[in-house]
């Protein structure tokens, strides 16, 4: 079973990650490229609350990993001036850590809650009244003497953060006063990405390399900028140091990564498909079982980008492997002439 950590186009954070997603985190809105939808709405949104002088209301944010939801929390605050406390729903375990994180915030504070649709329901529970009247309520004793006591907390922020939007119980979703969809990017907003990080690190750029990195970035930021760091590497220790395309070429050869971004996994996954099941369509499980991978692995991880490329289709009796998936492999389909 393979580590998706450990590929090079996986969306999600690896620890090789974190202190090159902060060197590159842009940190106003000007910074930020790509989501322009989001950018307008957030300057408007923003504006009004800094006129009237009141925090921001809460906000959550949903998408895919590695498109930047983490990085516009961070760039809001610093929108607003604003100080910013982070943590995660997996971390807030009990009532106890949640009520010590929101008495310590102050005016205008921002609490960043990543993987909000973890929390569990009792810590969601505490979290209404929080949201909504500013309060927590504080349960004093066991029992029949037990009481309740409310603290009153200054008007502060939540943005809240998901890739599973659907598993946010309605209650607390109904208490985001804005709530913003990040997409995957278009391929020129990745390149601009990409020739950002590469001033900010000092890498000489050409516009060849900075267009085949962003071909090959799954339309993810994350990926982008991790590729452009093997690059770099690759052209440090094969080259001159200096990025041209034909390094970068070579670089991918040697990752596996091809022109759209695909892994060897990917293509094993459309290969076992097309090849032992004749196209499909073929169950999950059988997918799975073939690929040496976990179902849901092969559901949440590898099937959204197949998915996205056109390559794969859901089908009420499994998954079938398109045309185009055909074309790109170089295969052609039984009985085609």
């Amino acid at each position: 079973m393979t580590d998706t950590n450990d590929r090079v186009i996986a969306p999600e954070e690896a620890a090789d990650d974190k202190t090159l997603d902060l060197t590159l985190r842009p940190k106003k809105l000007s910074e930020f490229v790509g989501q322009d939808n989001i950018k307008k709405n957030l300057r408007i949104f923003l504006g009004a609350a800094q006129g009237r002088n009141e925090a921001i209301e809460h906000v959550l944010l949903y998408g895919s990993p590695g498109l930047g939801k983490t990085t516009l929390a961070h760039v809001i605050a610093n929108e607003l001036n604003a100080n910013i406390r982070v943590t995660s729903g997996p971390a807030i375990e009990k009532s106890g850590d949640l009520a010590a994180i929101l008495t310590n915030l102050n005016a205008g504070d921002i609490l960043f809650i990543d993987e909000i649709h973890r929390l569990n329901k009792t810590i969601e529970e505490i979290l209404y009244p929080a949201m909504e009247d500013y309060a927590l309520d504080i349960i004093i004793g066991k029992g029949p003497s037990a009481r309740t006591l409310r603290l009153d907390l200054p008007r502060f922020t939540i943005i809240g953060a998901t890739t599973k939007i659907s598993l946010l119980s309605s209650p607390l979703r109904d208490r985001f006063g804005m709530t913003y969809h990040l997409d995957f990017y278009q391929n020129l907003d990745i390149k601009k990405i990409i020739e950002r990080s590469a001033r900010i690190l000092n890498i000489s750029l050409p516009a060849e390399p900075a267009e085949e990195i962003a071909k090959r970035s799954r339309r993810t930021p994350r990926v982008a900028n991790r590729l452009l760091k093997r690059v770099r590497d690759y052209c440090q220790v094969e080259g001159d140091g200096r990025l041209n395309l034909n390094h970068c070429l070579e670089a991918f050869n040697l990752l596996e990564v091809d022109e759209l971004g695909l892994d060897w996994i990917d293509r094993k996954i459309l290969e076992v498909i097309i090849d032992k099941f004749n196209g499909g369509p073929v169950g999950l499980s059988a997918i799975a079982a073939s690929t040496a991978e976990d179902i849901a692995t092969v559901e949440e991880v590898y099937e959204p980008y197949l998915m996205q490329l056109g390559f794969l289709d859901r089908t009420p009796r499994g998954r079938v492997a398109t045309d185009t998936a055909y074309k790109h492999l170089g295969r052609k389909k039984s009985g085609a002439e």
